[in-house]
């Protein structure tokens, strides 16, 4: 992931989370997203089976904030009206990267409110939607 042709975020093998803020969001809601994003068993095991978690498969996280995930696309022009305001959501975003990082796992991350370019080599069919509500 890069901000004006500097590179900020890279991993290799993990996941790859855009995450949104939502404006009724808490930090009781960001922990429990960390926890549930860390435990989550989506990486195959030696049989094939979805059954790991990223530490368990030497992974790693690049969180980038997008406060588009909230976006309501229902008319021709989207409303953002959703995603938490830039100071609550720069707040939430920085506790959730705290806790993934209480996790041992390598951590990467964007520029909260930058314009960033994210790469991503998408290995295997699993694209999740995780919510805490």
């Amino acid at each position: 992931m890069t901000i004006d042709g500097v590179v900020f975020g890279k991993i290799g093998a993990g996941l790859l989370l855009l995450v949104g803020i939502h404006r009724d969001d808490t930090e009781a809601d960001a922990k429990k997203l960390a926890d549930r994003v860390v435990g989550m068993r989506i990486f195959n095991d030696e049989n094939g089976k979805i059954n790991l978690a990223v530490q368990a498969v030497g992974g790693s996280v690049l969180a980038i904030s997008n406060f588009t995930v909230y976006g309501d696309a229902s008319q021709r022009r989207p409303s953002f009206t959703q995603s938490a305001g830039f100071e609550v959501g720069s707040k939430l975003f920085d506790l959730f990267l705290a806790e993934l990082r209480k996790q041992t796992i390598q951590v990467e991350s964007g520029q909260f409110g930058a314009d960033m370019q994210v790469e991503l080599v998408n290995d295997g069919p699993v694209t999740l939607v995780v919510d805490t509500r």
